[in-house]
């Protein structure tokens, strides 16, 4: 492979894997939101949700790892080592660039919260994880401003519909009747049922 189609190689993948991340990043929000409720998935059931959610969330991160690394290897992405970490220091788009670096250092955050989970406590735990809140528009954000397809129909409605699905699980979430698993768990254990 000539220098040309190595370049045109590692930005295709750059591309496909920052939208394949995308995707599977919105299916780690929703099944995640689908986990506290403890309700089923179709006919999933809840544990089955929860390995949904931590599987599309750790090929997520993954995806996000290659997407970043066969960036850095295009020359001509031109991105340096110091643009994954400080956020809107790039040459190239640094405002969308930044906001990529951003989701990459709170992805980062999570990503070490959760491999510490038994020693951090719950409570610790939780709220760090609800960075993945803020985590996933500023992704979302990132891939529309700075993303090659981003004016491409296909893209916007893929885009739309991530979108669309998250905001619906989170209109759910925040519903005043939404009952947390624990609490519907803790309530029934002190009555005597269990379910």
């Amino acid at each position: 492979m000539d220098q040309v189609g190595l370049e045109q190689a590692l930005w295709a993948l750059g591309r496909g894997t920052g939208v394949t991340a995308l995707v599977f990043m919105t299916i780690s929000i929703v099944t995640g939101i689908l986990t506290r409720s403890g309700r089923t998935l179709v006919a999933l059931p809840r544990f089955g949700i929860t390995e949904l959610h931590r599987t599309t969330a750790l090929l997520g991160a993954g995806l996000v790892g290659i997407h970043v690394l066969s960036l850095l290897a295009d020359p001509y992405a031109q991105l340096r080592l110091v643009d994954l970490v400080v956020p809107f220091t790039g040459t190239y788009r640094p405002f969308w660039l930044g906001l990529g670096t951003l989701a990459l250092d709170l992805l980062l955050v999570i990503i070490v919260t959760s491999l510490l989970r038994h020693r951090l406590g719950l409570r610790t735990f939780r709220i760090v994880h609800w960075t993945t809140y803020g985590l996933w528009p500023i992704a979302l954000a990132h891939s529309l401003g700075n993303g090659t397809d981003s004016g491409k129909p296909w893209f916007l409605a893929l885009a739309g519909t991530c979108a669309v699905v998250v905001l619906s699980a989170l209109a759910w979430r925040l519903r005043r009747d939404f009952v947390e698993y624990d609490e519907v768990r803790s309530h029934n254990q002190l009555t005597g049922r269990l379910r």
